[in-house]
């Protein structure tokens, strides 16, 4: 059977307007997909009596287990605004550049992060007294052991987080050995997040402080960390330079703190290998 359909001269029209809503309705929902609703909020400084304190992310300065927060600077700091009666607002971060920034600009009061209080922050910021001692290791893996001293480092690509204090290390270390050692400063990521690069392939060598490299020899047991690329460094926190009242503060708390037995539990808790 034959059947005659008569053309409706209207659906044309009515399958053009749908089209155009559904491009424009596309439209509307990635523009708004771009702006974030809190587009145009700049951050500012808690105020009042709260410090604002940048904390990297590091198997031992902070970390999330869970919905548990720790780390030994995350808990020493604790212990001690407690003592002190200060209030804290942490600002979980997982790059060192973001944090300096923040301080210079005046968002935070403190700065905790895996650096050592070098000659080069000293001249910047004000070092506290040291909350523990660390070294630099180097990080590769077991099954393409390329440096087994860093006799061996000339010639090769190391990566570190930008800012770190051991940059200027491994340019000493460079002269020291004659040869150029080719070193990246990632300014996107970590030491923890630099020790998994080197895990999963990503890149070959990374300079980590050592306490973060045996923290994470646990997850990542094919890493090889027993190259030593620095002696012990003292490990502060760090403050703007027109901070001097807060950081004397520090300084006395710090010192306090690590004569009792509270830091000795936690140090023990945390530096266990």
């Amino acid at each position: 059977m034959k059947h005659n359909f008569t053309p409706d001269n209207k659906k044309p029209a009515l399958y053009l307007a749908l089209l155009v809503a559904v491009v424009a309705l596309m439209f509307m929902l990635k523009q708004c997909s771009m702006k974030s609703p809190y587009a145009g909020v700049v951050p500012h400084h808690s105020g009042g009596d709260t410090l604002d304190v940048a904390i990297e992310y590091s198997p031992l300065l902070l970390y999330r287990y869970a919905d548990t927060l720790g780390g030994f600077n995350y808990d020493m700091m604790r212990m001690v605004a407690k003592q002190e009666g200060l209030v804290l607002k942490f600002h979980p971060l997982t790059a060192l550049p973001e944090a300096l920034d923040g301080l210079n600009g005046g968002l935070y009061d403190i700065v905790v992060a895996d650096l050592a209080g070098s000659s080069d922050f000293q001249e910047r910021y004000i070092v506290t007294e040291p909350v523990y001692l660390d070294r630099q290791v180097l990080v590769q893996r077991k099954d393409s052991l390329a440096v087994v001293s860093t006799l061996d480092l000339g010639g090769k690509d190391v990566w570190v987080s930008s800012n770190a204090s051991v940059v200027s290390r491994l340019q000493n270390l460079s002269a020291e050995i004659g040869d150029s050692i080719f070193v990246h400063q990632d300014s996107l990521y970590g030491s923890e997040q630099l020790v998994m690069l080197v895990a999963t392939g990503d890149i070959d060598m990374a300079v980590v402080n050592e306490s973060v490299a045996n923290a994470m020899l646990k997850d990542y047991p094919k890493l090889d960390v027993s190259t030593k690329v620095s002696f012990s460094q003292f490990q502060p926190w760090l403050l703007g330079k027109n901070n001097q009242a807060l950081a004397s503060r520090l300084d006395s708390a710090i010192i306090g703190f690590k004569s009792t037995s509270c830091y000795k539990e936690l140090f023990s808790r945390y530096f266990k290998r």
